[in-house]
């Protein structure tokens, strides 16, 4: 059975386990003052309601009229997105109605959260609250790379909802999704975090870092809360992972910080504009870690650094393992490509790196992405550790008719065996690998010279297409 991530998702249908446990008169007394649960004595039962009356009303349902934009067809396994309008990928331009959900969060302004996903192609936006009044919307900005859009109405008495401290979220955190799946307005569920920091594995221009819950999640709820106990929005409904079409406990959330940075910018700009340093960057394996005999396997490992970007003017340099930008912790390649890419240009920003075991900082000035330049924006290479040799692979010394960004040292991969222990290494045919263990690599005798000094595993710093990452092999 195919397995889809579908875009375009939210809110819920998973109901909570009847609770039959009795509360001492303090307990009750306490559950009645933080707002959270309430004890109901005239019914006797445990309940969310004065929560609700307070979150819903700040949740609207969005109806779209408009010209979907032509996209190839689904093909088997092959295609894991589908936008939630109609369940698939449309072969060609075609009329469009679609429902999704939408947060109010500034009521004075009357601005709505939503995805960008649903009010795509969009020539009439609908918004329709809860006590029925329906409203025409006009777009203040999308960004599809967060899959975020600011929608604006005007109307008086409006409801909002806060924004939670996105750092205070944690898993096993009781939360509350709010939304319209399959158009049923204002549906509600419940679950916990399940996880932080999920990348989803879609577009590589996308800026991932989501929150994973298992309060139940369907098609029609895309753009719709997430909230915690206090009924504080932590996030926006956005995806789910599912076989079916439907919820299977695993549905995604873009949390408040990247909510609050792109919404910032759209409502000066319309649009986000990206900052950008200069490097290319990849995670730690253990076998790296091992080969570059780096001291943790957190943070973001620099596999590159772009001539006379910020990064090189503020003296990062190729091996070095960045770990915290502006205070925030960076954990991987994800953490670090999120945080600078979200950063206006012209502003600046502290970045902390460990270089041969020592923690340094360093300031540096974001520049704006150019769009055409690809090598701007930091890159992960997925590689997986293979084996104890280079078997498979075929290796010469660089043709002279290549005109390659690194130079002309270096040894260059002629070609690559199918299913060999080089190809499960990450090599491709084409690559050209310009160092070893941080060894730099002149010719490929240069190159023998190294892998027989060396017992392994190798750190080989490959160029492909311009981009420079690391290949760990075992």
């Amino acid at each position: 059975m195919r397995k889809s991530l579908i875009l375009g998702t939210a809110a819920m249908t998973l109901a909570l386990t009847p609770l039959t446990f009795t509360q001492p008169a303090e307990a009750q007394s306490s559950l009645k003052s933080n707002g959270v649960m309430t004890v109901d004595s005239r019914r006797g039962v445990l309940t969310m309601a004065p929560l609700l009356e307070r979150v819903t009303p700040a949740v609207v349902s969005i109806d779209v009229r408009g010209t979907s934009e032509e996209r190839p067809a689904a093909r088997g396994n092959e295609e894991l997105l589908e936008r939630f309008f109609g369940g698939r990928i449309p072969n060609e331009p075609r009329e469009k109605r679609g429902l999704g959900s939408g947060v109010i969060v500034n009521a004075s302004q009357g601005l709505i959260i939503t995805n960008a996903h649903v009010i795509d192609g969009a020539d009439e936006i609908t918004v329709t609250l809860e006590d029925k009044r329906q409203l025409d919307a006009e777009v203040v900005g999308t960004d599809k790379k967060t899959d975020i859009a600011l929608i604006k109405v005007s109307a008086r008495g409006l409801k909002e909802l806060k924004f939670a401290q996105a750092s205070n979220v944690k898993v096993g955190d009781y939360v509350i999704a709010v939304g319209n799946p399959f158009g049923l307005s204002h549906s509600v569920t419940a679950g916990i975090v399940s996880a932080l920091g999920r990348d989803r594995g879609g577009s590589a221009d996308g800026y991932q870092d989501f929150i994973q819950t298992d309060a139940s999640i369907n098609p029609g709820n895309s753009g719709g809360a997430l909230v915690n106990s206090k009924g504080e929005l932590i996030g926006i409904n956005s995806a789910i992972v599912s076989r079916s079409g439907g919820n299977q406990g695993i549905g995604f959330a873009v949390p408040t910080n990247i909510v609050q940075g792109v919404m910032r910018q759209l409502e000066s700009y319309g649009e986000v504009r990206r900052g950008r340093i200069g490097i290319l960057i990849g995670d730690i394996t253990p076998t790296l870690k091992e080969a570059l005999k780096l001291t943790t396997l957190n943070g973001a490992l620099v596999s590159d650094v772009v001539e006379d970007s910020p990064a090189e003017k503020a003296g990062l340099k190729r091996d070095d393992v960045i770990v915290a930008f502006n205070g925030g912790d960076i954990l991987d390649a994800s953490d670090i490509r999120n945080a600078v890419g979200l950063v206006e240009p012209g502003q600046r920003a502290d970045i902390t790196y460990l270089r041969d075991g020592k923690r340094r900082t360093t300031r540096i000035e974001v520049e704006a992405v150019d769009d055409d330049e690809t090598s701007t924006t930091p890159t992960s290479v997925d590689d997986e550790p293979a084996s104890e040799s280079f078997s498979g692979a075929s290796l010469t010394d660089i043709p002279d008719d290549l005109d390659l960004r690194g130079g002309d040292d270096g040894v260059y991969v002629s070609s690559v065996k199918r299913s060999s222990k080089a190809q499960r290494a990450g090599l491709r045919k084409g690559d050209v690998i310009r160092a070893i263990n941080r060894q730099d690599v002149a010719d490929l005798d240069d190159f023998e010279d190294i892998i027989d000094d060396e017992d392994g595993p190798y750190a080989l710093s490959v160029e492909r297409n311009g981009s420079t990452f690391y290949v760990a092999v075992k």
